[in-house]
């Protein structure tokens, strides 16, 4: 392709023949000789295979098609400068802070991992991670106060002005401490967990309209002993105390689940997928640290999908 044999210096030297005017003169300004500009604008119109310009008395005039490569060959050197002056800027030391609100979907199973791939990098950022309601984490992205939110896409409603990325997906799960009344029966009915003390997502937490929609398709309906809650730590405590019954993102606890402190009950919660990624302000350019940072994410996540199966 054309485009893989076009360098910096073709697109440099083209462009400084068109400031300057003047092949000589752009030789002066780029330390070159003459010959080895005037060989990069030859090698750059053969690449094109058309004249880009032409030699007149007041200097240089571009041809048709020389305005409009210069449009573009601009933009790609401004293009290179920013970036590079970004990736400067991001490596200046105690002057970086990131604000990444983060739900329970992925604080326990993923970000531990891709925050410690982020330190690697030997960046020195200040990493904020902040957890909350969802419709709390959106309102403060969506005004600023957080450069990134991770976690399940939000209803339609609270997208508006924001964007996502999927990174993968994962479902709702319920769970129970080992040795629980209902892992002791030959026949598990989902109409069972009414007998017992469930804890469930808030309202304003992401899973919980699925949740309740899928306890709706099952017959189960509305369950009137339950506690609210979107704590981990008090979820994780609490069940290993009682017999409740925990409806949680299966990612929350799934590293419980592998080393057996926690059982899911045989419910088939596939209903409940939904996709888990990166929300961020629609048509707006992340910084290069926060870019890295959600390269880390996207990265771990890739591992984590592999993982899962």
């Amino acid at each position: 392709m054309i485009e893989n044999r076009i360098t910096y210096r073709h697109l440099q030297c083209f462009i400084e023949i068109v400031r300057q005017n003047s092949v000589t003169r752009a030789a002066d300004v780029l330390a070159l000789t003459q010959p080895a500009v005037s060989k990069k604008l030859k090698e750059l119109e053969d690449m094109l295979d058309v004249r880009l310009m032409e030699r007149s008395k007041k200097g240089i005039e571009l041809t048709q098609f020389g305005e409009v490569f210069l449009k573009y060959a601009g933009a790609s050197l401004s293009a290179l400068r920013e970036g590079t002056d970004s990736i400067i800027q991001a490596q200046m030391k105690g002057s970086m802070r990131i604000s990444v609100g983060v739900l329970p979907t992925v604080a326990a199973s993923m970000m531990p991992n891709a925050v410690l791939k982020f330190r690697k990098s030997g960046m020195d950022v200040t990493l904020n991670l902040i957890s909350g309601p969802n419709s709390l984490l959106l309102a403060q992205l969506r005004v600023g106060e957080l450069d990134l939110v991770v976690g399940r896409l939000a209803e339609p409603k609270l997208m508006t002005g924001l964007s996502f990325q999927h990174l993968y997906s994962e479902i709702v799960t319920f769970v129970v401490r080992p040795g629980h009344p209902l892992l002791k029966r030959n026949s598990f009915n989902i109409q069972d967990i009414r007998n017992y003390n469930v804890i469930f997502p808030t309202k304003d937490s992401i899973i919980a309209t699925s949740a309740e929609r899928f306890l709706i398709s099952q017959g189960v309906g509305m369950l009137s002993d339950k506690i609210e809650t979107i704590s981990v730590s008090f979820g994780k405590e609490y069940i290993r105390q009682s017999d409740a019954i925990w409806v949680i993102s299966r990612g929350v606890v799934a590293r419980e689940i592998e080393e057996g402190d926690l059982v899911e009950l045989p419910i088939d919660t596939k209903e409940t997928l939904g996709p888990v990624g990166l929300t961020t302000r629609a048509n707006t350019i992340a910084t290069p640290t926060v870019q890295m940072f959600m390269n880390c994410i996207s990265s771990t996540a890739e591992l984590l999908e592999k993982k899962m199966g």
